[in-house]
């Protein structure tokens, strides 16, 4: 036990999604594709589009507020507001400041993190840790992203997999021991950064007429790469945070992995040994949301009932850079 109180918990958690719905029949009219094809490749059969002026802080301010009002908490008891996401509003500064400053959060420590589709996972080990360290009560953890802003929707290998959305999070202390945030486990290979990457926009390659001609400020993937990077990555430390803590996959009630495609979470199921009835899947209907997926889909699992008290929640995500994560979570 540390300062007091035994655990980290989650006091509160909310979603937001864009209301305009683009379906893979739309995108056959626009690329070179059909829903079979999509469906059979990705498990992906339409997603969630923000409007032109509607911002990844836009996006994560509506999933705050419904956490916020999830949690029952005041603004005045916010100390902590940290964000995950790979399209910010701009570069700087952070969509973190431009959130406190849209919910009219006081002056608290505000900052983002970039880990791509680990990211939510990444923030919420930084919270827990800052909050374990005393010096903070209560923080608000939002993975949101408006992938669409760097979707080349010319290119049928990328446009089909993406989607914008936000989650967030209420982060609390808790002196009941043994419930809560009970492990993290986050890793990263800079080697495959090559694999998943946004050319363009940063000092290696300023912006120019030419970056922007070529198509270098949207994002690119090799996809095949990516796909058993990712199953390798996400099996491995998923395995080895249960093995940590002396459980195994039949002890977990429900695992959340990254939404980005249904086969990888069927190879993941594999690895464990468990069935695909265990795991909360989403995409079907939102895509890949980056570090907005894993927050939305623990979102609706907890309001369908598909989450108790007392239960083992195991949540898993591999992104760009390569990086990957792992959480525990024992249902308070």
């Amino acid at each position: 036990m540390q300062n007091g109180f035994g655990s980290v918990i989650l006091r509160g958690i909310g979603s937001y999604t864009p209301s305009r719905v683009l379906t893979n029949d739309e995108l056959s009219a626009m690329v070179d594709t059909s829903d079979e094809w999509i469906r059979s490749r990705t498990g992906i059969r339409e997603r969630r589009i923000a409007e032109r002026d509607e911002t990844t802080s836009d996006l994560a301010t509506k999933a705050a507020r419904e956490a916020i009002k999830e949690a029952g908490v005041d603004l005045a008891e916010i100390d902590l507001l940290i964000v995950a996401t790979i399209t910010p509003d701009m570069p700087f500064p952070s969509t973190a400041c431009l959130v406190q400053s849209k919910l009219g959060l006081g002056r608290i420590p505000a900052f983002d993190i970039e880990a791509a589709c680990s990211g939510f996972l990444y923030a919420t080990e930084i919270a827990t840790s800052m909050i374990k360290s005393g010096n903070y009560k209560t923080a608000l953890v939002i993975g949101a992203e408006k992938l669409s802003s760097i979707t080349d929707w010319e290119d049928r290998t990328t446009c089909v997999l993406f989607g914008d959305g936000a989650g967030a999070a209420i982060l609390g202390r808790v002196e009941t021991p043994d419930v809560g945030f009970i492990g993290n486990l986050m890793g990263a290979d800079g080697k495959e950064a090559h694999l998943l990457n946004m050319p363009a926009g940063g000092s290696a390659r300023q912006a120019s007429q030419e970056t922007v001609a070529s198509g270098q400020h949207f994002l690119k993937m090799q996809g095949n790469h990516v796909f058993k990077s990712a199953v390798r990555v996400m099996s491995q430390c998923a395995l080895e945070i249960l093995e940590r803590h002396n459980l195994s996959a039949d002890d977990i009630t429900i695992v959340i992995p990254h939404q980005a495609n249904t086969r990888i979470i069927e190879a993941l199921a594999g690895r464990l040994g468990i069935g695909m009835d265990r795991f909360k899947i989403n995409l079907d209907r939102f895509g890949n949301t980056s570090a907005a997926s894993i927050p939305i889909a623990l979102d609706e699992a907890w309001r369908n009932g598909r989450i108790k008290s007392g239960d083992y929640v195991l949540l898993v995500a591999f992104g760009a850079g390569l990086t990957w994560a792992a959480t525990l979570l024992k249902w308070p």
